[in-house]
């Protein structure tokens, strides 16, 4: 005999299957955590066979529920239909919720919760998702809806805090971290969506607070609940999207932690999972330069070509492969660090006869530990190589290749692709090692200025490298949106020109002397140190300006190698392979030799590409090694220059000052003509050919980026406020609302 009424207690010793079809989804999912010894409060189920006798199934009611309490005993009654809180359809918020009953109005509650399955709303939500209609069979119930439902009765927790918790973050897919929101008092305000609340990432027992509104729980807090969710998260085997409730009494419940319900994440994003385990970045060396998902033919050609420059110049300097494995994680590029395991790295010092060794010691710790003897040994001759040997080669093979392309072959064009493209990987390569230490010494700089100077000036070492010579912003006809060749150059775009700087310049450039002037009398009775920081602030200057150049002509050889590219389209589009040249970007090397129709494949990696191009992007996964942890880390303190308020979105210190202005959120250059003076420009990054927009923002936030990104560089030339790799700023900010953006400081404060 079909019970009326069932405790959860003895729920717990059903089968899953029985106990679904029974009790409904939420009831028997909480009925198996009770069992499973999970925090769950004391409750009762009437079960849809009460509209059967429902006088005796509320004289039950009535029994059941006094047992759990005194006669003061206040109770939550829900909904627990058999095709709500599934995978595909949650049916949340669909079905009555009755809050704070006593014990003589529970059989009215339960019939209010049983009548809203009849509501216009649950049918519409049915006929939207038929899959899950089909679960909810008729079987009759008391209101008569033939919905299969049965409601849950459960004793009412007095919350001094409550919330909501998912054990993947909803943003990312990271199955890494909890994301928490916790509100004061019920959670009822944060699911009717009357409150914000706070919000916390917890990860590695790290718990984070992101978002600070109410204060309703402290870290340690954060960390209990995020354990209990890792828990229901095993215990289930999937991602889940979990209530939770602190009550005022603890007792009952360890800490007072209670757990009311828990469902399958819905819409959950794809998991962000390297190839191999390690530290994987999107936002260093090549990455850096592509802000989006990466087109196929990029990723299987031109990006093999870079790799294979960077190797050749690696070792031609070094002696040795020091192999950077890098991947495409939902089309996104990422980059992980060396292996560090003794074999390879002795393997490596033993190729290079030591080579490897000094490169470690001169080119990648000596600059921010001792930038002028770095500069001395190794990087002043890496410089000097760049310009009379990589860049003349560099722009020889462009002049060269432009001269042919109109009348090569395919086969030629290819082989233009191929010498650029490798030509362009030896530029990277020279950009990281000799461009790349500028923002090293720029950390160096900054920690002098810290000990010797901040007593007595109040000072940005980023001030002091603005305004110098031949740093005005330009816009080139190779500048790009981002090193995928998809994406047209500005000289394609007809893009004009930034308006000159020259006064802004000038006043950036006087501000530099005035500062240097002042920080040399500061010095003044302390001739070494004074020598020391004019020392170090000479060789700061001079790869702040080198990095600046090298960054300039990186893309020289982009027009070119669209040109090629476009012509391989045009070839396949003749053959009918493709219906327009552009698709081309959509297909691997390999297909360029294909003559048959490719347009329904080419179709499917359209959807695919827009798909990821979309993704918000973790900016890294994993765990940093603890050297290049310290090294990063150092480096953004030290040039940080003012406290983080907790309630702020924080990134990296880029270029100094504040300003205050509405959002404006540029996803490309479709965006651009909506951009006006005075907002702040706030993108996933910034690339060379945005570099326009900046002569008429207030401010820059992106996403990624570093110290050494455009988005750095050209802000500090136009003397605005920027902060860079926020991670998602994008998401977490709308049009027109009001910020304020600290660059010195690397915090962005939105005004309510």
């Amino acid at each position: 005999m079909v019970p009326l009424v069932i405790t959860l207690e003895e729920a717990a010793c059903l089968d899953p299957a029985g106990a679904r079809a029974l009790l409904g989804t939420k009831a028997a999912s909480l009925a198996r955590l009770l069992g499973a010894g999970f925090p769950v409060p004391p409750g009762v189920v009437v079960t849809a066979a009460a509209a059967t006798d429902w006088n005796q199934a509320s004289a039950q009611l009535r029994t059941a529920a006094a047992e759990l309490g005194g006669p003061s005993q206040r109770f939550a009654v829900r909904s627990s239909a058999s095709a709500e809180d599934l995978a595909g359809a949650s049916y949340a918020g669909q079905y009555e919720t009755v809050l704070d009953v006593g014990l003589d109005e529970l059989p009215d509650g339960v019939r209010r919760v049983f009548a809203s399955a009849t509501s216009a709303r649950v049918a519409a939500y049915r006929q939207a998702h038929p899959e899950a209609g089909a679960a909810a069979a008729p079987t009759g119930d008391p209101s008569g809806s033939g919905s299969r439902m049965a409601v849950l009765v459960h004793v009412m927790v007095a919350a001094a805090a409550a919330g909501v918790a998912f054990t993947a973050n909803p943003l990312t897919g990271a199955r890494d971290e909890v994301v928490i929101t916790a509100v004061r008092g019920l959670g009822e305000r944060l699911v009717a969506g009357q409150a914000t609340g706070d919000q916390w990432i917890v990860r590695d027992s790290q718990a984070r607070c992101i978002r600070a509104t109410e204060e309703a729980i402290t870290a340690d807090q954060a960390r209990q609940i995020a354990a209990l969710a890792r828990r229901v998260h095993i215990l289930f085997a999937s991602p889940q999207d979990l209530e939770w409730a602190i009550a005022t009494d603890p007792a009952g419940a360890e800490g007072g932690l209670w757990l009311l319900q828990t469902r399958p994440m819905m819409a959950l994003p794809v998991s962000w999972t390297p190839p191999a385990p390690g530290y994987w970045m999107r936002n260093l060396r090549i990455g850096e330069w592509l802000p989006e998902a990466m087109t196929p033919l990029f990723a299987d050609w031109l990006l093999e070509r870079l790799d294979h420059g960077e190797q050749q110049a690696t070792r031609d300097h070094v002696g040795a492969a020091l192999v950077f494995p890098h991947a495409a994680i939902n089309g996104w590029y990422y980059l992980a660090t060396p292996s560090l395991s003794p074999r390879p790295i002795l393997g490596a010092v033993l190729q290079g006869r030591g080579r490897l060794l000094r490169f470690m010691r001169d080119a990648v710790l000596g600059p921010s530990r001792d930038p002028v003897t770095a500069d001395r040994r190794l990087l002043a001759g890496l410089a000097e190589e760049w310009h009379t040997d990589l860049l003349p080669r560099y722009q020889q093979l462009v002049q060269t290749g432009e001269r042919q392309v109109e009348t090569a072959s395919s086969e030629q064009l290819a082989a233009i692709i191929d010498q650029v493209g490798a030509a362009a990987g030896e530029q990277l390569w020279s950009l990281a090692v000799v461009g790349g230490a500028a923002w090293k010494m720029e950390g160096a700089l900054a920690r002098f200025a810290r000990q010797h100077l901040a007593p007595t000036l109040d000072l940005s070492v980023q001030r002091l490298l603005a305004g110098l010579p031949g740093s005005q912003p330009e816009l080139p006809a190779h500048a790009v949106q981002s090193l995928d060749w998809a994406h047209p150059t500005a000289g394609e775009l007809g893009w004009p020109p930034p308006p000159p700087s020259n006064d802004r310049h000038r006043q950036l450039a006087g501000q530099r002397e005035a500062l240097t002037a002042q920080c040399l009398a500061v010095l003044g009775d302390r001739p070494q140190l004074q020598a020391q920081f004019q020392a170090l602030l000479e060789v700061a200057q001079r790869y702040a300006g080198i990095r600046e150049q090298q960054a300039r002509q990186l893309t020289l050889g982009w027009p070119l190698l669209r040109r090629c590219v476009l012509r391989l389209g045009q070839t396949l589009q003749a053959h009918g392979v493709l219906d327009q040249p552009e698709d081309v970007f959509l297909l691997t090397r390999a297909e360029l030799d294909t003559r048959t129709p490719l347009q329904e494949l080419i179709g499917r990696r359209r959807a695919t590409w827009e798909r990821q191009r979309r993704l918000l992007a973790p900016l890294t996964i994993g765990r940093p090694p603890r050297l290049l942890a310290k090294e990063l880390l150092a480096v953004v303190d030290a040039v940080r220059t003012g406290p983080v308020p907790q309630d702020a979105i924080v990134g990296q210190p880029a270029s100094p000052g504040r300003a205050t202005g509405p959002v404006r959120i540029v996803h490309g250059p479709g965006d651009f003509d909506r951009f006006h003076p005075g907002e702040v420009l706030v993108a996933r990054a910034t690339a060379p050919a945005w570099t326009p927009l900046f002569a008429r923002a207030a401010a820059v936030v992106t996403d990624g980026g570093t110290l050494a990104a455009h988005a750095s560089l050209v802000a500090r030339e136009y003397g605005i406020p920027a902060v860079v790799a926020t991670g998602d700023a994008t998401v977490r900010l709308d049009d027109g609302q009001l910020v304020t953006v600290d660059g010195g400081a690397g915090t962005v404060n939105p005004h309510d």
